[in-house]
């Protein structure tokens, strides 16, 4: 071949190329991604696992599926230690700083305050904490993964109204951190409780920074309390169950889906026994469907976990939503932005993950993904046992498994 029909072979393959990026639109980018998670602070072995499970998944698109069309995700992880104005400062600086095409935060305060500044930028933002507060209007840019922690206060009363014997109410004792994030089941539990004929009668709040739960655990029992409903971390729900066994109190416990990280079952041996129990609306190993298979893909990929874990499983779920809006961005507006993200996200209608979560449905006025709950039984062995169907509380009859 001579040196001018090279030259002609180079320019043609250069305008093949030039007209295909045209056509679609974009030419191959980084995505940015920023995530704010708790690494070092209280109960951050559950933002650890979070923050290794999001970062396995986009190295899985990126190494395994060749990036979103070319595209390939460049996520950062920043740690804030569970401390809201780090994260606050975290959040301003992905978004006025760093551009960042979407970004996901982790604790319910942290969620709540960074709120002006996502919508300020226009930068969507998945919380990793379920908190509802976080959906209360203006909702832009806000999002969920799925039901909030007032769809959790509903299923577990429901469920506990359903399993009661006995013609007197249930008496439920509320045990939570004295923060946003415990505090966010207070409410929503109160007002389920009216509806379903539930006994409310007492409310234990402790902070992170605990020594043990005797007191507070002792007051439950004082209280009469059947059934013991959480909302705090693993490791705060194995100190209540150390306590419990000190004060002698026998009522089961039952928590929202935060309650487990693989270090949960490490601490808890011996103490879970048989009286663990949460809110879980997610695939479960025993459940087989696509969406399990493949979360169990990657703990043989990545080695990071070796059974079904609910933190990895987030960080799991979180991502796949992210990537979901990446190419349904580039495929309705022929690029990948913050607004076209945002935009992408907001025409989510049933978006299927292959019965790993619920599916996903999101408009411009609704940012909470889904209300599908189900209860199930923790198992020291890291198994979890289903006690009932999937369904939606306060709007379908909770179907309890035999």
């Amino acid at each position: 071949m001579n040196r001018m029909a090279r030259v002609f072979m180079v320019a043609a393959v250069a305008g093949l190329l030039l007209t295909f990026n045209m056509i679609s639109g974009v030419f191959a980018k980084d995505i940015k991604v920023g995530a704010v998670i708790n690494l070092t602070g209280p109960a951050s072995t559950w933002g650890q696992f979070h923050a290794k499970a999001h970062q396995e998944y986009f190295r899985y698109v990126n190494e395994v599926k060749g990036g979103v069309q070319g595209n390939r995700i460049d996520l950062t992880v920043v740690d804030h230690a569970y401390k809201v104005p780090e994260a606050v400062k975290f959040a301003k600086k992905f978004c006025a700083e760093d551009k960042m095409d979407i970004i996901a935060t982790w604790d319910a305060g942290s969620g709540i305050m960074v709120k002006p500044i996502i919508q300020e930028y226009k930068v969507p933002n998945i919380n990793y904490s379920t908190y509802q507060a976080i959906l209360k209007p203006p909702v832009d840019y806000a999002y969920l993964p799925f039901g909030a922690y007032d769809l959790d206060s509903y299923a577990v009363l429901e469920y506990i109204k359903a399993i009661h014997k006995g013609a007197a109410p249930p008496k439920v004792g509320l045990l939570t951190y004295n923060n946003a994030y415990g505090q966010s089941i207070h409410d929503p539990s109160k007002a389920a409780a009216e509806k379903l004929g539930v006994d409310i009668v007492t409310i234990e709040e402790f902070p992170t920074k605990v020594m043990d739960l005797n007191t507070e655990c002792l007051r439950l029992k004082q209280k009469g309390a059947e059934y013991i409903f959480m909302q705090c971390l693993p490791a705060h729900i194995t100190m209540a169950l150390q306590s419990a066994d000190r004060v002698k109190l026998k009522s089961p416990f039952y928590g929202t889906w935060t309650s487990t990280d693989p270090d949960f079952f490490t601490r808890g041996k011996g103490l879970i026994r048989d009286r663990m129990h949460m809110q879980f609306p997610g695939g479960l190993p025993v459940d087989g469907t696509p969406g399990v298979r493949f979360l169990q893909e990657q703990w043989a990929r990545y080695k990071t976990v070796s059974k079904f874990d609910t933190a990895y499983w987030e960080g799991t779920v979180i991502a796949m939503i992210m990537e979901r809006a990446f190419e349904k961005a580039l495929k309705q507006f022929g690029k990948i932005d913050s607004q076209t993200i945002n935009q992408a996200l907001e025409t989510f209608d049933n978006e299927h993950f292959g019965g790993l979560f619920p599916d996903v449905t999101y408009t411009k006025t609704d940012h909470g993904a889904s209300w599908t709950a189900r209860i199930v039984k923790i198992n020291e062995d890291q198994s979890f046992k289903p006690l009932t169907t999937f369904w939606g509380p306060g709007k379908e009859k909770v179907t309890v498994l035999k």
